[in-house]
């Protein structure tokens, strides 16, 4: 049986490598979009699609840049989990 202790160390880490490999695209998005926002305010367009394209791209290449440090992060994620389910379930 799983203590409570052991059952919210897994959690922490699950949640903190969500985080972590969220974590490049979610600012790449809002840096542009702020960026863009502030071009609508002094620019007055107010088009809602005008901001769509460029986080797409955005997230795209925050993906293509930060790709093999998230891909690290969920295999050594993945493989502390497997490693450990012996441990954890005797």
């Amino acid at each position: 049986m799983l203590s409570q202790t052991e059952i919210l160390t897994v959690m922490e880490q699950a949640v903190r490598t969500t985080l972590v490999t969220a974590l490049p695209m979610l600012i790449a998005a809002l840096a542009i979009g702020v960026l863009i926002a502030i071009i609508q305010a002094t620019t007055q367009i107010n088009e809602q699609t005008m901001a769509f394209v460029p986080k797409i791209i955005g997230i795209l290449l925050a993906m293509l840049l930060f790709g093999g440090m998230i891909l690290t992060n969920l295999t050594d994620y993945t493989t502390t989990l497997f490693e450990s389910i012996n441990q954890l379930l005797t």
